[in-house]
This record gives C-alpha cells, sequence and structure tokens, in this order.
C-alpha cells in the first residue's frame, strides 16, 4: 500500500529556499492567495506562508495549510517540476476548504505550472451550426 501522506522531499522547508523563491521567483497572485514560484530540476514542492495576520487563531490557520496540502498532494504529478511557496492573504480565513483549493489550482494554471484540464468536446461541436439562411436576430437597435 502506497503512503497518502506529504513526504518531507516535497516540502519547501529551509529559510534560504524560501528567501530564493521569493526573490527570484515568479508570482502570480488572487484576493486569497498568491503564489511564487521557480522553475527547478526537482520533483513538485510546496512551501506554505500562513501568518497570524490572516488569521490569530492557530487552528484557522492549520485548517489552511491542511486543505493547501492536501489539494498540491493530489495534482503534484500534474506539476512542473519546481518550487512553489503559497501565500495566504486575509481573505483566506474566510474561505471555504473548495474555494481554497480552486485559487490554488487558479493559480497554478495561470503561472503555466499546471494545463487547464479542459473537458472532452465531441467532434461535431458544442452548439448546433448556424444555417446561413437564418435571419439574423433583430437587436432592437437602430
Amino acid at each position: 500500500m502506497t503512503s497518502a501522506r506529504f513526504p518531507r522531499t516535497a516540502r519547501v522547508r529551509a529559510r534560504s529556499d524560501f528567501d530564493r523563491i521569493f526573490q527570484h521567483g515568479k508570482r502570480v497572485a488572487l484576493p486569497v492567495l498568491a503564489l511564487h514560484w521557480q522553475p527547478s530540476d526537482v520533483p513538485a514542492r510546496l512551501g506554505l506562508a500562513v501568518s497570524r495576520k490572516v488569521d490569530p487563531h492557530a487552528v484557522g490557520r492549520n485548517r489552511i495549510k491542511r486543505v493547501l496540502r492536501d489539494t498540491f498532494r493530489k495534482i503534484r504529478g500534474e506539476l512542473a517540476a519546481g518550487d512553489y511557496v503559497v501565500v495566504a492573504r486575509p481573505a483566506a480565513a474566510r474561505s471555504t476548504g473548495p474555494e481554497l483549493a480552486a485559487a490554488l489550482r487558479g493559480l497554478l494554471q495561470r503561472c503555466g505550472a499546471m494545463s487547464a484540464a479542459l473537458p472532452p468536446t465531441s467532434a461535431t461541436g458544442t452548439m448546433p451550426a448556424a444555417s446561413p439562411s437564418a435571419p439574423m436576430p433583430d437587436s432592437g437597435q437602430g
């Protein structure tokens, strides 16, 4: 049985690594989270920064970290190699677990680390083709 844990090798832990990623990495942000990303040769690693300004209560900060860690663990295989540091913002304390997970996925797609998963479409398209003889609807302007 394989372990579902988040291994130490998948974590950014050293202060020097955080400093390097903050200084030289690319940055994308949302009102809830900011993501600093630096490509490297090692498989994807995650670092989290959730300060007391985000939530003064440890239980709230730990919830945010637990949701982000779990989301990252599930999609780690799809990510480009590199170091990722997620910085939570005060709006994260008011966000639900699914909202935090969606925000992290959105940031990873925006920075190009994860391709957007598009639902499969049929070969004929999703909308019927417009017939050339059909009249255009009147917009009411004019």
